[in-house]
């Protein structure tokens, strides 16, 4: 747009100067996590240093976020995932284990199978058909499988109280009826 005013060039001068003054005193931000009603981990706060980025804190559904784009397209679709009535304490349980696990010191492979377990009675909770009760216990099985070696302290390199977290959380995801 010719004569609008905005000095581009200058604006551009500025984004590079704010960069580099990030770029030499990264802002630091203690966080700390929600308690759930499984036992702590025993990590405390961790500091996070974020240099030429957002931070998001909180819930971001149907957020859409471009960052540094020339041009941007997105799409959203809002698909339900409504809880199956009867199902909302497994769901909390299931997803509060979700967000604790990478705390655990798993390997990666671990935590993959731990999350696709996971996901997959999330998915099977929140489908728009009834939930398949052989599905459900096949996918809790895994992720008391891979609970268990943390709780009997096979696992080596865990977290200080992940045990008893992986204990707790085999005796929830056991005492789950459907």
């Amino acid at each position: 747009m010719a004569g609008s005013g905005i000095d581009k060039r200058g604006i551009r001068k500025m984004q590079r100067e704010l960069e580099k003054e990030f770029a030499k005193r990264p802002i630091r931000i203690p966080v700390e996590m929600q308690t759930t009603d499984l036992p702590s981990i025993g990590m405390g706060p961790t500091n996070v240093t974020n240099y030429h980025g957002p931070v998001f804190n909180g819930d971001m559904t149907g957020a859409q976020v471009a960052w540094g784009n020339k041009t941007v397209t997105q799409n959203q679709q809002n698909a339900s995932s409504t809880v199956t009535p009867g199902y909302e304490a497994l769901a909390k349980l299931v997803t509060d284990l979700l967000q604790q696990l990478p705390q655990v010191g798993l390997t990666e492979s671990e935590l993959r199978d731990a999350e696709e377990a996971g996901n997959e009675v999330l998915l099977e909770i929140t489908g728009p058909e009834a939930p398949e009760p052989g599905r459900l216990r096949r996918a809790l099985r895994g992720l008391r499988g891979i609970l268990a070696p943390i709780a009997t302290g096979v696992v080596k390199g865990t977290a200080a109280g992940a045990e008893d977290w992986a204990k707790a959380g085999i005796e929830a995801l056991s005492n789950i009826t459907f």
